[in-house]
């Protein structure tokens, strides 16, 4: 007993050891970054460090400065001047409920943001948005409302799924040592930002204490106390009367005094001028920029800096003129950002840190590419499955649907147009079953319609293949030089300015050649970011006299195009525009019916590929069409003529297999009744198409999960502008779903045994462990994912029950596994409607299992008891 207690205690000091000294090399690195950068600043005029404020801070030659522009977006793939890995949308993320899994593709995204920042450096192109070691990702916001557009971008509807898939992301992301970071994590939008969308700049949200502690500020919490992610985003809204970016209790309340927050703050861009111009909280510019510098914001997003305008430091300068902020304010924000960039190696000088040189060519390899395939696939969810699945070799498929051959929709929101050619479920299911006979049945018109023209399709002026493009750059503002400084053959048309030295800033493209139909048929064909037009024999078919705004819905002409027919392609972009250059096209039918009828003919199943896209639901964007508003949805269901279309397809008596893409909750009740098979496929990246394929062919199992719940109606609802969490999401949802949060299918079949819990110490107040087993009682392998959820005792405010576990498992047919769970104290705690947390006196009902307690999956319950009252820091 006496030498294992000396064991214990020699462990025991060695890990204290070690936790001292990590502590003192994170003080270390911090003081000299700190120390670094408050020399740095110390020598800047004034006008050079106003200027340092915004996102876009400007070179200081004299100080060997390079340019900095802190805009990078990296959601679920790197955006920049090459093209990236596209990873499925972050709902698609959380629906894996596999959190190292999240973890290993925020790596391999953070590696590529790395390599895009040595292209920039190689090019002499720092400055440019998508060249900084800093990334404005993950979006931790709650998915509160299935309306909200810009859901998609988040991990769902519960605060615990959020803030441990939030954890990985931001781990992945910044690396193994957060002091040391590869890349800076932001979460964001910080904080009680889920829409409306056309009202963000101007809405005042009044939360409660409880919704705010139980609800919308976990994940943050976690993102900057677990994940030391090294900067957040303040939101465009006010909470409390206050704007996001000059709250006292967001900024210094909770992030710095509570959380211990040591990085920087960014705005949302334009959340600054939101201040002054829209809440109106402040009464000029000059006050307005006081408010959050004042505040803890550190670094301005302004959107004024994509039109290149220069000045938007003088603001500040007239704030410190008449007192209403110091050099001090500024210094302060200044050195928090040289330290940043001392300690992500963007600026040498600091001991412990090389300079970042990641290679270019660990863009998109090879396991980046096989990492989007199975992640694509493990984020798909088999609500229903009547048999049908998996498909036989040899199946006679008679493929439809609007997304059925669509490519556009893979890529989601907040991602590259850049990225690997992407494969559509056309594509994937002929990869995927070889055998199988795949009949594609064109849709008609639709919304959903447009995709960018593949580069199959374009030949240059003198017939090969490609389009030529030439970059002309600026001689004086909205002057171009005569002759192109650059002409090169592409593939699409698609600026590849800054890839090269030789292209300008400020620069044109003028690209020309042919654009050439597959096949003889009906095409709609879209101009966008672009001015010019495409011609047959001189006379236009499609044209644009105007460059079109930022998320523009497309302007689709309706075509017909003749096989090997050339249509004269001469387009012209210019840099600064808010829309990337792009022809957008799809092939239809002026006839569903009759083509419906003749593909189903000698068909075994039909599949259906429907859903949505993020030009319908998204940030902020000018649409306004039935269903869709501002980028947000006002109702649950899919287009009309989608609804119609499913109809149609039951009525012929084949199977009906619904492949769903969407980036939101939508009414699945008729399909539920009706189809044979569902699959939820979301937004699944560039490899989605073949991830379906390898579904329904059974190569892969479905074992993704629902982090949100599905319901019938947005009448089930409190209105979308209610930030009160009572009727929302499962834990407080009262009413029946069409499909529940967690819920999901395999292709085989689990069992659990009873768990058992270990107080740790003795007492369930200090936490404690869960034991259970998962067996793979089927016949194929597959994917479970072990949920555990608890049920508190019925306290005013409380819950339903709360999600505080989850681990995926995949299992061979027969295999067992032990599954632990340990929860900390913080996770056994509730939250009051007063918005204490705590561990409150009580019974609990705990249960582990395959889905939410009591539901169609296997699940498996225990009681136990919190003794005494325990009160926990925000």
């Amino acid at each position: 007993m006496k030498k294992a207690f000396a064991l214990r205690s020699v462990s025991a000091m060695l890990c204290l050891t070690t936790s001292a000294l990590v502590h003192a090399q994170a003080t270390s690195v911090w003081t000299e970054a700190d120390t670094k950068a408050r020399a740095i600043v110390g020598q800047l005029t004034l006008d050079e460090k106003v200027d340092q404020l915004l996102n876009t801070a400007p070179a200081i030659p004299r100080l060997n400065i390079p340019a900095y522009n802190w805009w990078t977006e990296s959601l679920h793939g790197a955006i920049g001047a090459v093209p990236t890995t596209n990873f499925p949308e972050p709902i698609g993320l959380a629906a894996t409920f596999d959190a190292p899994l999240v973890k290993e593709v925020a790596s391999a995204i953070s590696t590529e943001v790395q390599a895009l920042h040595t292209l920039g450096r190689q090019t002499g192109h720092l400055g440019r948005i998508g060249t900084g070691l800093d990334t404005w990702s993950p979006n931790i916001n709650l998915f509160r409302d299935p309306r909200w557009g810009r859901g998609q971008e988040t991990y769902g509807e519960d605060p615990f799924l959020t803030a441990r898939i939030g954890v990985a992301f931001i781990q992945g992301m910044q690396g193994a040592n957060p002091d040391l970071p590869q890349v800076i994590a932001t979460p964001k939008h910080f904080a009680v930002h889920s829409g409306p969308e056309p009202s963000r700049h101007t809405d005042n949200i009044f939360a409660s204490l409880r919704d705010l502690e139980d609800s919308y500020l976990p994940a943050f919490r976690a993102a900057i106390v677990e994940g030391k992610a090294g900067s957040i985003m303040c939101a465009y809204n006010r909470v409390d009367g206050e704007p996001a970016c000059g709250s006292r209790m967001l900024l210094n309340d909770y992030l710095r005094d509570a959380w211990g927050f040591k990085g920087y703050v960014v705005s949302d861009c334009d959340a600054v001028v939101d201040i002054y111009d829209h809440h109106k909280y402040a009464p000029d510019p000059a006050s307005g920029v006081a408010v959050a510098l004042r505040r803890g914001v550190d670094s301005e997003c302004n959107n004024a800096t994509l039109g290149g305008k220069t000045g938007l430091g003088d603001r500040y300068k007239e704030s410190l003129a008449r007192g209403h902020i110091s050099v001090r304010d500024i210094d302060t924000a200044l050195v928090r950002l040289f330290s940043a960039r001392l300690r992500n190696g963007d600026l040498p000088g600091l001991s412990a840190r090389t300079p970042n040189m990641t290679p270019v060519n660990s863009i998109g390899t090879a396991s980046h590419q096989a990492l989007a395939l199975d992640t694509a696939a493990k984020s798909m969810v088999l609500l229903k499955n009547d048999g049908v699945l998996p498909l036989r070799p040899g199946t006679k498929i008679a493929l439809a649907g609007p997304l059925a051959d669509a490519t556009r929709v893979l890529r989601g929101n907040y991602s590259s147009a850049r990225s690997a050619p992407p494969v559509s479920v056309a594509d994937g299911l002929k990869q995927a079953m070889p055998g199988a006979a795949v009949t594609l049945i064109p849709f008609s018109p639709s919304i959903t319609d447009g995709d960018l023209v593949p580069g199959t399709a374009l030949r240059t002026p003198d017939g090969k293949p490609g389009v030529r493009a030439e970059y002309y750059n600026a001689t004086a503002k909205g002057v171009y030089a005569a002759k192109p400084v650059l002409t090169r053959i592409e593939d699409s048309i698609l600026s590849r300015a800054g890839e090269f030295k030789q292209v300008a800033n400020d620069h044109r493209v003028v690209w020309t050649g042919y654009l050439v139909a597959p096949e003889t048929g009906l095409y709609r064909l879209a101009l966008t970011g672009v001015k010019g037009e495409i011609s047959l024999n001189g006379k236009p078919v499609v044209a644009a006299a105007e460059y079109s705004r930022w998320a523009e819905p497309l302007k689709l002409t309706q075509v017909h195009m003749t096989k090997g027919e050339r249509y004269a392609v001469r387009l012209q972009g210019q840099s600064g525009t808010a829309a990337a250059p792009a022809i957008f096209w799809k092939r239809v039918t002026d006839n569903l019916d009759r083509d419906l009828a003749a593909g189903v003919q000698d068909a075994d199943v039909i599949v259906a590929v429907v859903g949505l896209t993020s030009d319908l639901e998204g940030e902020e964007m000018p649409v306004k069409i039935e269903g869709f508003e501002g980028g947000d949805k006002t109702t649950l269901d899919l287009p009309a003529d989608q609804r119609a279309f499913l109809q149609k397809a039951k009525a012929t008596g084949k199977p009906l297999i619904i492949i769903a893409m969407n980036g939101s909750a939508i009414d699945l009740s008729w399909a539920k009744d009706n189809a044979s098979a569902i699959l939820e496929a979301w937004y699944p990246g560039q490899s989605g198409g073949l991830a379906v394929g390898n579904i329904l062919a059974g190569k892969s199992d479905p074992g993704g999960r629902l982090p949100l719940t599905f319901y019938k109606s947005v009448s089930d609802l409190p209105p979308f502008t209610d930030y009160g969490m009572n009727g929302r999401t499962y834990r407080y949802f009262k009413g029946t779903p069409v499909y529940p949060f967690g819920y999901g299918l395999s292709y085989t079949r689990f069992t659990y045994t009873q768990p058992t819990i270990e107080p740790v110490g003795g007492a369930v107040e200090n936490g404690i462990s869960i034991h259970t087993q998962i067996t793979n009682s089927g016949t194929r392998p597959g994917d479970d994912v072990a949920q555990l959820y608890i049920k508190p005792p019925g306290f005013d405010g409380a819950p339903r029950l709360a999600l505080r576990g989850f681990q995926r498992v995949s299992l061979k047919p027969g295999e067992t596994r032990k599954v632990t769970f340990t929860l900390s104290p913080r996770d056994l705690s509730f939250v009051t409607m007063a918005g204490e947390r705590a561990l409150i006196p009580g019974d609990y009902r705990l249960t582990v299992g395959s889905g939410q307690p009591d539901g169609e999956q296997p699940d498996q319950a225990i009681t136990y008891t919190v003794s005494r009252s325990v009160d926990l820091p925000k």
